[in-house]
């Protein structure tokens, strides 16, 4: 792991000008994934930070339980599901990662005979404290050990770096067996870091250097503590691309990478509604009903058993897709110029007599510009979409203190999708509100409890 230590520490940590990476910051990032005693399918996250890692696998790992598995008690699973479900899911991130089928899996844990033992800071199953050796040689390993977080004080930064150890594995049969052998690594103190170095090295560090929109940027910044984009669009989409648009952008002669495919997963975040950046229909119309939330410091995910929200993606869909790729500035119109370019994309009629019949249609004042309204309109009249008026959802927040509880729970509620012409129901303008409403721009939700989850 020697050769490869600086080039991951500079990806993921940058390189700091001065006394090296913030012990406090490494802290944050040093704990496993460890489901809450109070919802046995919720990971839970003790500090900010990790978030950028803990809430896709918390995403994929729901996407595991309510439709591969599709566990009737998907909130009360047992301890051996819950060992299936996250190696499962971790096995699921580390696949989409690699860059082409034939190439090989790493995996990095400890070196052996260097296992870093720590006291835990929460009670373990069966007695109030132990001493926790978190890298078994095999699945057989105790299974009622609770290992958690290690403070910096028992494994700094550098020690930490000096014994990590990579191995690699060629299938994916031999993936899962090697996942499952080393399901206390992951539960453990650093399952969380060397998960994400795993993902790093099985993507390439190289591939992801070209995929980043700029490489000084660090995956971890350095003074937050928080992930980037680009983090979480490696955990959701295998690509560690820095945008969420569709497709790639040209920006001053420079192309701007965005997303090239439906995600499993989606992605909705509240700096879409303050018109920071434009999600693209990728990440907003995912493959399964789950969503990863973002926040300007924190992510959380919401999630319903309702497929039909996410089935394929209907012909106005794509024209609304195609026609935004020709606006990048979100502008809600084109310059009639590129009416042309548009109906050839969606193998619509372009011959010049009717483009310019359609001009003349769709801007009668002779503004010069098409807006997106009238062109579905004309186009693409409304479509029977399918979707509920009203489903079930919940709401995931890994961060204890951010549950009106104290306790990692999902908060249960309903979601009215409205027409705009006349809404019955207005609920409280929030956070979540506003980050879902940048996909159902109509939407009121109704929870079950007193407050509003929180997105932070």
């Amino acid at each position: 792991m020697s050769e490869l230590n600086k080039e991951v520490v500079d990806l993921v940590w940058g390189r700091p000008t001065s006394g090296g990476v913030s012990a406090s910051i490494f802290r944050r990032w040093t704990q496993g994934f460890l489901f809450s005693e109070n919802e046995h399918s919720a990971l839970e996250q003790f500090e900010g930070g990790p978030c950028a890692v803990i809430a896709p696998v918390q995403a994929f790992l729901l996407k595991y339980v309510l439709f591969n598995k599709e566990s009737p008690n998907w909130r009360h699973i047992s301890e051996e599901e819950q060992k299936f479900a996250l190696c499962s899911t971790l096995s699921e991130i580390l696949e989409s990662a690699c860059s082409t089928p034939s190439t090989s899996y790493c995996l990095v844990s400890w070196a052996k005979g260097q296992t870093p033992h720590a006291i835990t800071h929460a009670k373990p199953r069966t007695q109030s404290q132990t001493r926790c050796t978190p890298e078994p040689e095999s699945s057989q390993a105790p299974q009622e050990l609770q290992p958690t977080t290690v403070s910096a004080e028992d494994l700094g930064f550098e020690r930490f770096h000096s014994i990590l150890h990579k191995r690699t594995v060629q299938s994916l049969s031999e993936l899962r067996e090697e996942m499952l052998s080393l399901y206390l690594t992951w539960r453990g103190g650093c399952g969380v870091l060397l998960f994400l170095y795993s993902v790093i090295l099985t993507k390439g560090i190289e591939n992801i250097k070209n995929e980043i929109q700029d490489t000084m940027e660090p995956l971890i910044d350095p003074v937050h503590g928080h992930g980037s984009q680009s983090l979480v669009n490696l955990f959701v989409t295998g690509h560690a691309v820095s945008n969420v648009w569709d497709g790639d952008r040209e920006c001053s002669g420079m192309k701007l990478h965005g997303i090239h495919k439906q995600a499993s997963v989606g992605f909705l975040t509240l700096m879409e509604s303050l018109r920071y950046c434009k999600v693209g229909a990728f990440l907003k119309s995912p493959k399964f009903p789950i969503w990863i939330l973002g926040s300007e410091t924190h992510l959380s995910v919401l999630f319903t058993k309702e497929r039909s929200l996410v089935g394929p993606e209907s012909t106005s869909e794509q024209a609304r897709r195609v026609f935004q790729s020709f606006d990048p500035e979100d502008n809600g119109f084109i310059p009639e110029s590129l009416l042309e370019d548009v109906m050839k994309a969606l193998d619509l009629v372009s011959e010049t007599e009717y483009v310019s019949l359609m001009k003349s249609k769709l801007d009668p004042e002779s503004l010069g510009i098409i807006l997106l309204g009238p062109f579905l309109l004309e186009f693409f009249p409304e479509q029977d979409s399918g979707i509920p008026d009203s489903f079930p959802v919940y709401h995931y927040n890994g961060l204890k203190q951010s549950n009106h509880s104290e306790r990692v729970e999902y908060v249960e509620g309903t979601a009215l999708v409205l027409g705009f012409e006349d809404p019955m129901v207005r609920t409280d303008d929030t956070p979540v509100k506003r980050c879902l409403q940048t996909k159902w721009p109509y939407i009121e939700l109704l929870w079950t409890t007193d407050h509003s989850p929180s997105l932070n």
